[in-house]
């Protein structure tokens, strides 16, 4: 079974790939074989998560953007397959959550929320699917959530973009998986990150919220790996417009 997960060759672009989840799923698809791009706006947090990789033996680069800024993203994807080539996978973890309750949401804090996680995702794939089509292979991820079909408090934006991911993952998929690009998504639980700091900066919440969990326990930054990929890889040729729950059980209780 190996060779179909395995991602030699495959050049991997993953935004919000300098810190957390992002960064963790890059990681992931390094040790796997694939060449990785890290985008995201902060230069030193890129440079260590490029320097994390080379030193377990990964090939990787940095690539600073602003993906708030639609404009920028047809350079962003131009850009990517500058240091390895044309990118065949495309890891959209870049988000923001300013759990900011709803009566004080205003206009500017969610056309930034919606941004990143619904247009970026969309126009930036759509940037990097011509050259997927002449490659003959392409892999999209888009990062769900536990709010694509339940809400917590304070996260009104965050949890309209990541229901709407769900559904455009699936129009996604409808649209290009007959030329070998499938589109899925990843609901990850609660997992420790600099979006989730508040939840573990409070042990009784966080022990909380593992109790909810089928499994026991929260997320670690190893539990993504896998899921990434395997929907990055050959493996995964006949699934598409799927999201995976990786939440420890979390929705099935």
């Amino acid at each position: 079974m190996q060779p179909v997960f395995d991602l030699d060759g495959k050049v991997a672009l993953v935004t919000g790939g300098s810190s957390g989840l992002g960064r963790a799923m890059a990681e992931a698809l390094a040790a796997a074989g694939a060449k990785v791009v890290v985008t995201a706006r902060r230069p030193e947090a890129l440079e260590e998560s490029v320097a994390a990789i080379r030193e377990k033996g990964g090939q990787a680069a940095a690539l600073v953007a602003d993906l708030a800024d639609s404009a920028s993203l047809e350079e962003v994807a131009r850009q990517a397959a500058e240091p390895f080539g044309p990118v065949s996978i495309l890891i959209n973890a870049a988000g923001v959550n300013l759990r900011q309750p709803i009566d004080e949401v205003d206009l500017a804090s969610w056309q930034l929320t919606l941004q990143l996680h619904l247009g970026t995702p969309f126009f930036l794939s759509r940037a990097l699917v011509p050259g997927m089509r002449k490659l003959g292979y392409g892999r999209i991820i888009n990062l769900a959530s536990l709010q694509s079909q339940r809400a917590f408090p304070n996260s009104a934006p965050y949890g309209a973009g990541k229901g709407g991911i769900v559904q455009l993952t699936r129009a996604m998929a409808e649209a290009w998986s007959s030329e070998g690009i499938n589109v899925n998504a990843i609901a990850p639980g609660f997992f420790p990150t600099e979006l989730t700091a508040p939840v573990f900066d409070d042990p009784a919440s966080a022990a909380a919220l593992a109790q909810r969990t089928a499994i026991g326990r929260n997320g670690t930054l190893d539990d993504i790996a896998g899921p990434t990929v395997f929907l990055a890889s050959p493996a995964a040729c006949y699934v598409t417009g799927q999201t995976l729950y990786v939440d420890g059980g979390f929705t099935a209780r």
